[in-house]
């Protein structure tokens, strides 16, 4: 089986390719009738899923995964479970779920680039749905102890009570720019004059 197309975006970590890499290469060896459970990037391949948070289809893929290589290989299972975890909106166990297991050497950079990713959303959804946070509770979302929790959040200009240990969001501000194109402002005068006689 080649899996160099895969190879190459682990490669130039283009981990958001790698799901439908993983299906294009699925649909192709299920064409040729051949038989590829064992020797198939299992782990990967719901990573790749997990990476475009495509809960969905990292279920039905692993519903897919014959029992023999869900025991035999710990990394399939290791991936999943944070799939379970982003499956239940258990926000602080996908950290836990990330550090409790040893990846290996394929995995490592894509699990790293996806915590990476998740913090980033994690920290986009407390910035919309909050405007303050206990410092406690931002660490679970985070996935950080509580004084990198606070520092990460001070550098994105939000600001902490120390006496009550609560963070105050900085609302980024919204801008909206708008350009005036003087061919649409001629059209829509025309179109208006054309209306009204």
């Amino acid at each position: 089986m080649d899996f160099s197309l895969l190879k190459d975006a682990m490669a130039s970590k283009s981990y958001e390719k790698i799901a439908d890499i993983c299906v294009d290469l699925m649909l192709q060896v299920a064409t040729q009738g051949i038989a590829f459970q064992d020797e198939w990037p299992y782990a990967i391949h719901l990573l790749g899923y997990i990476y475009v948070n495509d809960i969905n289809s990292a279920r039905f893929l692993w519903k897919s995964i014959p029992s023999a290589i869900k025991e035999g290989h710990p990394e399939v299972a290791a991936a999943w479970k944070i799939g379970q975890k982003l499956w239940t909106r258990d926000y602080a166990g996908v950290h836990e779920a990330i550090r409790e297991f040893d990846w290996s050497q394929e995995s490592r950079d894509m699990v790293a680039s996806f915590s990476e990713l998740y913090t980033k959303r994690m920290f986009e959804l407390l910035l919309s749905a909050y405007s303050t946070i206990s410092v406690q509770d931002a660490a679970l979302f985070l996935g950080m102890n509580q004084d990198d929790a606070t520092n990460y959040v001070l550098q994105q200009g939000w600001s902490v009570d120390l006496t009550s240990r609560m963070l105050t969001v900085k609302k980024q501000p919204v801008v909206t720019e708008q350009k005036l194109d003087p061919g649409k402002l001629q059209r829509l005068t025309e179109y208006v004059f054309h209306l009204e006689h």
